[in-house]
């Protein structure tokens, strides 16, 4: 038998494929499968970004190699959209551009912490946070979160997890997999927390664009005292700009960070795919009422599943957001994973289970609603209400 590194090889295969081998035993018999699975864009890119993509793909400037920290006119493009939406001083120098919000988070953990330290992250969390860390042989200890704080994480309950090889916090807001947007005060406290004591918070903003309420900034994190120090925020502009299959990110953090993130990235890729990158500096200013117009129907598919929901005997939306809704059904003795399953063959419809996203979710599916549009959000209530567990 072949010898594999242990920490890889403990791992879990990949969960989306794993899902969708369910939905091969759905014979059609109710209609076309629903798949509310992966967190992907129900809708095209727009007509100007494929056209863009393909004139810098096509370009000699594109086949080359790139700097590492990422084109120049796109850092200082995200930059300047960053700091008016924060209304902070950032700059290109505060930004690294990454091949994906994955590898955001990946290099993020390289530059904070090594094997045999601590990342905390909430229970439920994201799983591929929760894998990157365990392959890298960084301890996770977990802080929970429920419905009935609207799974929020509290002060208490970090503080409580700390101890002396604690190196930081990884949050996602809004949540994946909840959809739950953490208050802008709770995260201004929850950066005082990690500030006094001395260890960094990582946040995950990757669904940021498709919050209900854009009135006011996220978060005031990058105007307070010492943020270079202690913050770095993960982006992903798979979902705003619908180019999941380009694999571009961003991180913004203090110079500092960003010269360390740029070792980093010279081993892990030299640099972010650069047709994208090119096409990037010019979808941030142009497309932006279109990425508003997405955010709004986001909005709309939102509601739809609200709707759905709304008196389902045994079902329940327990937190809802941004692309996700995290559902409480009706089989609590029972696996999400066993419930999941049997839901994409019998009912035609695809989701993940909570099992997926920590201890004590087996009673939760996370169904990512913004993959559907709103008509073909409308067709779940009537699977629901006519799926059973056989046997049962």
């Amino acid at each position: 038998m072949p010898k594999f590194n242990p920490l890889v090889a403990r791992l879990s295969p990949p969960p989306i494929p794993s899902v969708a081998a369910w939905a091969q035993g759905y014979d059609g018999g109710l209609g076309p499968l629903l798949d509310l699975s992966q967190a992907v864009p129900g809708y095209p890119p727009h007509a100007d970004m494929l056209t863009w993509l393909g004139e810098a793909a096509s370009s000699t400037q594109a086949a080359g190699y790139g700097p590492i920290e990422g084109e120049m006119p796109l850092r200082t493009a995200y930059a300047a959209h960053v700091a008016d939406l924060y209304g902070a001083p950032l700059t290109s120098r505060h930004v690294q551009i990454t091949a994906g919000c994955n590898q955001a988070f990946v290099a993020a953990v390289i530059a904070l912490a090594e094997a045999g330290d601590t990342v905390l992250m909430t229970n439920p969390y994201y799983f591929n946070h929760e894998t990157t860390l365990s392959m890298l042989g960084i301890n996770v200890d977990l802080v929970p979160c429920d419905a009935a704080g609207q799974f929020v994480p509290d002060i208490e309950s970090i503080e409580a997890s700390l101890h002396p090889r604690v190196r930081a916090l990884a949050l996602v807001s809004p949540n994946n997999p909840t959809g739950a947007v953490y208050p802008a005060d709770r995260l201004a406290e929850i950066f005082d927390l990690c500030r006094t004591k001395g260890i960094w918070l990582i946040l995950d903003e990757t669904y940021r664009d498709f919050l209900d309420d854009i009135a006011a900034p996220p978060h005031d994190i990058f105007s307070r005292e010492g943020w270079q120090s202690h913050f770095v925020s993960l982006y992903s502009f798979s979902k705003s700009y619908c180019i999941p299959g380009h694999r571009l990110g961003a991180i913004t953090g203090g110079v500092q960070m960003i010269q360390q993130i740029a070792k980093i990235m010279d081993n892990l890729q030299i640099c972010a795919p650069r047709a994208g990158q090119i096409a990037l500096v010019k979808a941030i200013p142009s497309l932006a009422e279109w990425r508003a117009e997405n955010r709004r129907e986001i909005g709309r598919r939102s509601a739809a599943m609200r709707a759905v929901m709304e008196g389902l005997q045994g079902w329940k939306i327990e937190s809802i957001g941004a692309y996700f809704a995290y559902i409480r059904h009706p089989y609590p003795d029972i696996s999400a994973e066993f419930v999941a399953a049997k839901l994409a063959a019998l009912a035609g419809v695809v989701c993940l289970p909570g099992d997926y996203f920590g201890e004590i979710q087996e009673g939760f599916l996370r169904f990512a609603f913004a993959n559907a549009d709103v008509e073909t959000i409308g067709l779940l209530r009537q699977r629901l209400e006519a799926f059973k567990l056989p046997g049962i």
